[in-house]
């Protein structure tokens, strides 16, 4: 092993051993709340828009009205000059990653991969997976994401994290290898473990081959049978870049798109991140499974690998979805930052100033995701029984002040520091800044 990644290895136990975390979101005090004078971001059929009204928090879940109940049973939170809105949806990440932000910097894919992540993958034990994970947990309700999809390599650790932090997530151990039951069965029997001992209202599971690259067909094919029956998501790296559509082309005849259908892979409950390489009829054949494309244009951007063809999956009916990687790869978690950098390269790269608009971009990180998540109507809006998932933004922060325009502001001026307060599942998990459910200092 390289030296200066036993050193790093080294850092992370200079801090003492985590303690025990939550079972589960039962666990966790709920109160019900009347949030009064805030401007809220309702999620209209055709376009976002704002209303000046009362939101109640009943269970954990949103109601336009006290359902009954005498104003007395709500603590009343003063939204004042605050816009609140769907906590937003990080699609694709790995949060353990944390500890290798700025160590992977101005070097190519492969080498990116293959010599600078896998090696401290490989010796990095459970405990600094956790401590990385919960770092994770700490950036994005600081910026706003109350709901990650995570891939990892280290059993139960983001788990942990998700649980004590209260954040929602939908987590997958990574899996390789060429059958499912055989050279790939310690990590399958890892990840449905897992499920067994986390899986709570707030902690879901996929199933997370790695890659076509990581991953023979046949245990695609075993993959999508089991999420079949199990009725879980899936989720995968795809399409990347061009070396892994030129050997999927020399080795399989055709395109990691084209594989996965011919696997039985593709459906509408499984999650695409990257999609950069498109050849062919590859758009068309997601559109036709009912796939969910998540783009992550910062780390695509610092790889070099390019862009995903954004217009072209919203001309074809795509649902699209953001995501931000692993910090190793963009460096922050910060989908404020996403939403900008997504719309604003997609402007340039079409010389068009009107491509990827800011409504379509906020849906992308919201409602879309929550869609993708099969929670319509419940998670990434703001509605009636809908989960009380919801970020509070200072509209007089410089950022945001004046604020002519409340979506435009969410893409365009909004950096993530403007999010005042972080509710989860009718609870705060963040209020005026300070975190309530985290030793920041630990």
């Amino acid at each position: 092993m390289d030296f200066t990644v036993r050193i790093f290895i080294l850092q992370i136990f200079k801090y003492r051993r985590p303690p025990a975390v939550l079972r589960n979101s039962e666990t966790r005090k709920q109160m019900n709340y009347k949030i009064s004078n805030g401007k809220i971001l309702l999620t209209g059929p055709d376009r976002l828009e704002t209303a000046e009204r009362d939101l109640y928090i009943l269970d954990g879940r949103i109601s336009f009205g006290p359902a009954g109940l005498p104003e007395e049973s709500f603590e009343v939170v003063d939204a004042a000059r605050h816009l609140v809105m769907p906590g937003l949806i990080n699609m694709h990440t790995h949060a353990y990653m944390t500890l290798m932000r700025n160590y992977a910097d101005d070097v190519g894919f492969d080498e990116w991969l293959f010599k600078r992540v896998m090696p401290v993958e490989d010796t990095l034990p459970l405990e600094g997976a956790y401590w990385g994970s919960l770092l994770a947990c700490m950036e994005m309700i600081r910026t706003g994401t109350t709901t990650f999809m995570d891939m990892h390599m280290f059993r139960g650790q983001s788990c942990r994290a998700a649980l004590e932090t209260g954040m929602r997530a939908w987590i997958g151990r990574g899996l390789v290898g060429e059958d499912l039951y055989g050279d790939g069965l310690s990590r399958f029997r890892q990840g449905l473990e897992e499920q067994a001992e986390y899986e709570c209202g707030r902690i879901r599971f996929t199933l997370a081959p790695h890659a076509i690259y990581s991953c023979g067909p046949k245990l695609l094919e075993q993959v999508a049978r089991e999420a079949a029956d199990r009725g879980m998501r899936k989720q995968i790296h795809l399409s990347e870049s061009d070396n892994e559509v030129n050997d999927a082309l020399r080795k399989y005849g055709k395109t990691p798109v084209a594989l996965l259908r011919d696997t039985g892979f593709l459906d509408e409950k499984t999650i695409l991140a990257h999609c950069v390489k498109m050849r062919g009829d590859d758009i068309a054949i997601i559109k036709e499974a009912g796939a969910t494309v998540v783009t992550n244009p910062a780390s695509n951007a610092k790889l070099g690998n390019g862009f995903a063809p954004l217009q072209d999956f919203l001309d074809a009916g795509i649902q699209v979805c953001l995501g931000t990687d692993g910090t190793c790869s963009n460096n922050t978690l910060n989908m404020f930052r996403e939403m900008g950098l997504v719309s604003l390269i997609h402007k340039a790269i079409h010389r068009n100033p009107v491509t990827a608009p800011a409504d379509t971009v906020v849906r992308m990180a919201t409602a879309n995701a929550g869609r993708a998540l099969g929670l319509a109507g419940e998670l990434g809006v703001i509605a009636e029984g809908g989960l009380a998932d919801l970020i509070f933004l200072d509209l007089d922060a410089p950022s945001m002040f004046p604020v002519n325009n409340p979506v435009s502001a969410l893409c365009y001026s909004a950096c993530g520091s403007e999010v005042d307060s972080v509710m989860i599942d009718g609870s705060f998990v963040m209020r005026k800044g300070e975190y309530t459910s985290i030793d920041a200092e630990r």
